[in-house]
């Protein structure tokens, strides 16, 4: 097997850290030419990393459009930018609601908007969703993340049906709880009394007993966004030591 990406440019959003970081190094250990899309703040990450800092909010449908722009043509597109909230229905107020849709399905979809013409032209692509194990179960606490999450499945398998016959691809990578910053932040946000016991749960609710690595997810994007799985569209694909199994 052949899991190299030599050819091939990529943009990954959210690639400043956690998840994106992990895939944004991965891909360009396997020869892609790599684009890390981030909020302005976060191009100092990238010293070091093989690959080219393209400032991007993906909640302005102008920032995306010049990102993508200054890309040139892309054969790859892997939407990593999320955020997350904890809160039930009563918790969760209408802008915590509206801010996490902004960023997680919505900015979503205008990724993949401003890539699919160039795409299209070029005869094929291929686009990478990270959604969750909250867009095929529901999350305990987790109302805004799982609604967002679901679309963001959705917004995909859409993608697939519509543009398979032309040659691009979409398929969604659905994480459980995978050890990255963003986790970090949020049990010391909405855990802190116990932060060690909430670590300690999250870690547990995996039948495997522990969280995911970020190189993990790495690992199955790089083997999506190589030619070896290119029967694959439309999938949501689960990588969450067992938890949705059960």
């Amino acid at each position: 097997m052949n899991f190299r990406l030599e050819g091939k440019t990529a943009l990954i959003t959210g690639g400043g850290s956690g998840i994106g970081l992990a895939i944004v190094t991965a891909f360009a250990e396997q020869g892609c030419r790599v684009f890390a899309g981030d909020l302005p703040d976060k191009g100092a990450v990238f010293e070091g990393v093989d690959a080219t800092f393209v400032p991007l909010d993906v909640t302005d449908a102008e920032s995306v459009r010049s990102s993508v722009e200054a890309c040139g043509p892309l054969q790859l597109l892997v939407n990593c930018a999320g955020i997350m909230h904890v809160g039930k229905l009563h918790e969760t107020t209408p802008e915590d609601y509206d801010y996490i849709q902004a960023v997680n399905a919505r900015g979503t979809y205008l990724c993949c908007r401003a890539v699919i013409d160039g795409m299209l032209a070029a005869g094929g692509g291929n686009i990478i969703n990270l959604a969750s194990v909250a867009s095929l179960i529901a999350v305990e606490r987790r109302f805004a993340y799982c609604v967002s999450k679901g679309a963001v499945l959705s917004l995909t398998r859409a993608i697939a049906i519509d543009y398979a016959g032309q040659g691009i691809r979409a398929n969604a990578i659905c994480p459980g709880t995978v050890d990255t910053p963003m986790i970090r932040g949020y049990v010391d946000k909405y855990f802190g009394d116990d932060v060690a016991g909430t670590i300690t749960t999250l870690h547990a609710r995996q039948p495997v007993g522990r969280m995911g690595t970020v190189e993990e997810i790495a690992s199955l994007a790089v083997y999506l966004a190589s030619d070896e799985s290119r029967y694959l569209t439309g999938a949501a694909i689960p990588i969450d030591g067992g938890w949705t199994a059960k």
